[in-house]
């Protein structure tokens, strides 16, 4: 019987919540998604947080970049009225923060390393000793466009799974994947036709496109046998997942 695929929720709920905040996150555990996908950046102050750009002038009330600011000038942000008044508490939360709810849930999570318009120095050994800390190597996934950063965690750890992040058609990624030491391929979901699954599969590498919100994509993607899918309406393809499962 063919695995099921697993329903990552693309910066949480985002579609209903404001994106990366913990509110978006307990939604998505709140309607059954198996797992997460958020951001890391740095703050000036070398403290990882979850947000997606490089600065905080889309989902806050602030301006500046994140690597400009310390934690504390980050936390008195609103990361929520952007999205909806009724978000206002919403704050950009710190990946301890995160990693101590996780540790709670039967989650998965996927942090993209966001390395590659500012180059944060140690990113990548900072946030694997986060992961570390709370015994979660096991549950974590660390992706990135930036290669560079996957083929420095691997040199700081054996075992935890990095996956490549690409928009690209590439010809049978996974070769190139394992040569950097990789183990799965996050792929834009155009990207993700049958030949790349289906070779993938045969490769036995996992493959998890994002970020599939249409219902056509979605019914598609768990037919063709994907590992997992990201998606902002984790809900909606859970409910198409059971549906297809009948």
């Amino acid at each position: 019987m063919m695995k099921k695929t697993l329903i990552f929720a693309h910066r949480g709920y985002s579609a209903t919540h404001p994106e990366n905040t913990m509110e978006a996150f307990e939604a998505a555990l709140q309607v059954g998604a198996e797992g997460l996908e958020v951001d890391v950046q740095l703050t000036k102050d070398l403290v990882p947080v979850i947000i997606h750009d490089e600065t905080v002038n889309r989902t806050t009330n602030g301006a500046g970049w994140v690597k400009d600011l310390t934690l504390e000038e980050i936390q008195k942000l609103d990361a929520g009225s952007w999205f909806h008044p009724s978000f206002a508490k919403a704050t950009i939360p710190t990946l301890t923060q995160l990693l101590e709810w996780i540790k709670t849930t039967p989650l998965l999570l996927n942090i993209e390393i966001k390395s590659g318009l500012v180059h944060y120095p140690g990113i990548e050994k900072i946030i694997l000793e986060h992961v570390e800390q709370f015994n979660l190597i096991d549950r974590v996934i660390i992706s990135s466009f930036n290669h560079y950063s996957l083929v420095d965690i691997r040199k700081l750890h054996s075992k935890i799974e990095t996956a490549i992040l690409f928009m690209e058609g590439l010809y049978e990624p996974w070769n190139y994947a394992r040569s950097i030491g990789a183990q799965s391929l996050h792929c834009y979901y155009p990207v993700a036709v049958p030949e790349l699954i289906i070779g993938a599969t045969k490769a036995g590498m996992p493959v998890r496109p994002f970020t599939v919100n249409k219902d056509a994509h979605i019914e598609a993607l768990i037919k063709g046998g994907c590992a997992g899918i990201i998606t902002d309406y984790p809900e909606k393809a859970l409910s198409i997942r059971e549906t297809l499962a009948k």
